[in-house]
């Protein structure tokens, strides 16, 4: 035999080269799409050239790249250039005896959700057929998720296939908590609808409402079973349920979650609370902003020019006010109070200061001043005290709505120095407002009423309907106007009855009055024009404003 042997050609799509250290084949591209020869084609003429012990894994992977690249199938074959001659003059070589099929094998994972098929070919390389293919599945017990396409396919080569795939189970959704707030929004500033950022409003802390809902507990979802390929049924995962983050404050109602008291949010994660108190470790300014917070305030640090503080419960502040407007139930300033007419302190009930200056407080009830108040306006409802260290009021103006109780006014330089009792001065405030907006609201339903008859003697008909429009809604606006002057009526009746009643005030002066204090007990003025020492400010059974002793 010569070195090589070579059987077929580019123009047969193939060529079989017998080389002295093996058998290669080489299958060309095509050219149109399609070959003229099978898998099984290749295999047969294999046998007759008495090629039996052959990879046939390699040649059917040579068959589908088809590279034009010669593949080493098999190793040294004898056989003659007369026997290559005889193949092509269609004689072809003495008959073989056909070759046995690869044997079926059929692999299925544990969870049998898959059946696989597998060629084992020691023994045969002949492709099975379809029916072979079905059978073998059968006496497996494969019954469900037969892939006839996939067979199809299969039966071309010995690759291994997957025949059959089961119905994968759906496990159930676990139950989640959907939470109503976003942590996230913590320390950006507010940016309003313009684009315009407040780094005064840093959103620092999440506020809530009383009952509130806070997060909604989604339940779990049932799975849905499955199915593997022996057609026995696969039973699916339920979801899991989960608690409730219930935390402090807070209360599950159903699958709500909801808050029990205003406050701000604190997740913990596992759990979720409502804290009605809010601790400021350092002071409130720029790192802050400005604080509005529905419960108590802690402060450690100052209040810094030009910053609000606001809260519904009590706001303690263990430095000082400079400058800034502080708002609350009950304020209780460790440090003082000071700020070119910009501090302001308001409180529902009572102040606590250490000091004033160039300051406005108001106080429904008592403001107590432990050292000295200057060029300051204090209003109290009930009380103003300062019986501690200096206890000295110079400049400004003091009222209150029962007594007055310090150690000195004004100064010896006679500053001029306003003192009043006997009238609450926050009722004196909200008397004064309303009138005002009573006048007001007299005003403009009167003018609607003289508009109105003015009207009246048109023909309607022959308005134009947006006319029309506009004096229906003129009528209609008179009704809640005239119920809103009938309330400010009822209460300015009930504030002047209440002025009327109040007791007589009281100023109490423990050290010294001095010359330039101007003093009103229920609105009877006086002038002080000497020094008074331990003494008592009051109105006699005359009337008149008296200096009597302490």
């Amino acid at each position: 035999m010569s070195d090589k042997l070579i059987l077929g050609g580019p123009a047969s799509g193939y060529k079989y080269e017998f080389k002295p250290d093996g058998v290669y084949l080489t299958i060309y591209p095509s050219v149109d799409g399609e070959r003229l020869f099978e898998l099984s084609d290749m295999r047969q003429i294999l046998r007759e050239c008495k090629v039996l012990d052959y990879d046939v894994g390699v040649l059917s992977r040579t068959m589908r790249e088809a590279n034009g690249r010669p593949q080493k199938i098999a190793e040294h074959v004898e056989i003659t250039a007369a026997d290559i001659e005889a193949l092509t003059s269609g004689e072809g070589l003495p008959a073989q005896e056909e070759e046995p099929y690869a044997r079926l094998i059929i692999e299925m994972p544990r969870d049998k959700m898959r059946a696989v098929i597998r060629y084992d070919t020691r023994e045969g390389a002949r492709l099975p057929t379809k029916e072979m293919v079905m059978a073998a599945l059968a006496e497996s017990g494969v019954v469900y998720g037969i892939n006839e396409e996939a067979i199809d396919v299969g039966i071309r080569s010995l690759s291994s296939f997957t025949a059959a795939e089961g119905l994968p189970p759906v496990p159930g959704e676990n139950a989640y908590i959907d939470r109503k707030f976003d942590l996230g929004v913590q320390g950006r500033p507010v940016v309003d609808e313009y684009d315009k950022v407040d780094y005064k409003d840093l959103n620092l802390f999440v506020l809530v409402k009383e009952n509130q809902t806070l997060a909604i507990r989604i339940p779990q979802t049932k799975g849905t079973p499955g199915k593997n390929v022996l057609g026995e049924v696969v039973p699916a995962q339920n979801g899991r349920p989960i608690p409730m983050p219930e935390g402090k404050n807070t209360k599950a109602v159903g699958d709500r979650l909801i808050a029990t008291v205003n406050g701000q949010i604190v997740d913990k994660g596992t759990r979720i609370s409502v804290d009605p108190k809010l601790d400021i470790k350092g002071s409130v300014g720029v790192s802050t902003g400005d604080i509005d917070f529905d419960g108590s305030v802690h402060i450690k640090g100052d209040v810094e020019y030009g910053f609000k503080v606001k809260a519904t419960g009590d706001i303690e502040i263990k430095g000082s006010v400079n400058g800034a407007e502080i708002t609350g139930r009950n304020v209780y300033i460790s440090g003082g109070i000071t700020g070119t007419d910009r501090a302001k302190v308001f409180a529902e009930r009572d102040v606590r200061t250490a000091f004033a200056e160039n300051a406005l407080i108001e106080a429904g009830n008592d403001v107590y001043v432990s050292d000295i108040a200057l060029h300051s306006q204090i209003r109290a409802g009930k009380r103003i005290v300062m019986e501690d260290k200096h206890g000295q009021i110079t400049g400004g103006h003091a009222v209150a709505g029962e007594s007055i109780s310090v150690k000195i006014i004004g100064n010896s330089a006679f500053v001029v120095t306003k003192v009043s009792v006997g009238i609450d001065p926050n009722l004196q405030k909200e008397y004064q407002n309303l009138k005002k907006t009573y006048k007001e609201s007299r005003r403009r339903l009167t003018h609607i009423t003289q508009t109105l008859n003015t009207l009246s003697k048109l023909d309607i008909n022959k308005l134009p309907k947006s006319r029309v429009e506009s004096i229906n809604a003129l009528t209609r606006s008179q009704f809640p106007l005239a119920g809103q002057i009938k309330r400010d009526e009822k209460r300015i009746l009930e504030i002047e009855t209440q002025l009327a009643e109040m007791k007589n005030g009281r100023i109490r002066v423990s050290d010294t009055i001095y010359p330039g204090t101007r003093l009103a007990v229920n609105s009877i003025l006086k002038s002080i024009q000497t020094e008074y020492k331990h003494c008592s400010i009051f109105l006699n059974n005359a009337g008149d404003v008296e200096v009597g002793p302490y």
